[in-house]
């Protein structure tokens, strides 16, 4: 392998992308992998517009369990390239973020915290047979359960927030 650079953008698949990383060498992964949307044809407003959904290739999967295999695929290098005091955040929606959860606790990561990012403006339920989905979450894991350390900012998160402690929502 070639001298590892770090500050980097690496472009390509990402199992291949991760697999060319040496062990421990990252210290936090943000992951936004596909949601594997399912979408059962075109997605169409009131006035039968169409709504550009995402509906590309890298979001297509057979069954749950091809995606769950790829999930823990990606997972399982993320988790080997992680210093011992790393951590990773992972975003899903309602779609994926159950099986992300699970595959998260079973590869042996710590969840610290769920954190929901909610939408000022999201898409609306245009057939008013749901919710309108106005929220994604994030799950925040440490590499271990026996980790002692990982990364959090607290002090910095609270001057944010102007000084007041900071919520998961």
């Amino acid at each position: 392998m070639s001298e590892f650079k770090t500050d980097v953008i690496h472009r390509g698949d990402c199992i291949e992308v991760l697999r060319s990383l040496p062990d421990a060498c990252v210290d936090m992964v943000f992951a936004d992998p596909p949601y594997n949307l399912q979408l059962g044809g075109d997605l169409l407003r009131p006035d039968n517009s169409k709504v550009d959904a995402v509906d590309d290739d890298w979001d297509k999967f057979d069954s749950f369990a091809a995606y769950d295999a790829f999930t823990r695929e990606w997972m399982t290098e993320c988790r080997r390239i992680l210093k011992p005091e790393g951590s990773i955040w992972v975003i899903g929606s309602y779609h994926n973020v159950f099986r992300l959860g699970a595959a998260i606790q079973d590869l042996g990561f710590w969840v610290l915290n769920d954190i929901i990012w909610r939408k000022s403006n999201p898409m609306p339920n245009f057939k008013g047979t749901r919710f309108t989905n106005a929220h994604e979450t994030l799950i925040w894991a440490a590499r271990s359960r026996d980790q002692k350390r990982y990364t959090f900012n607290y002090d910095a998160l609270k001057a944010f927030n102007e000084d007041v402690q900071m919520r998961s929502d």
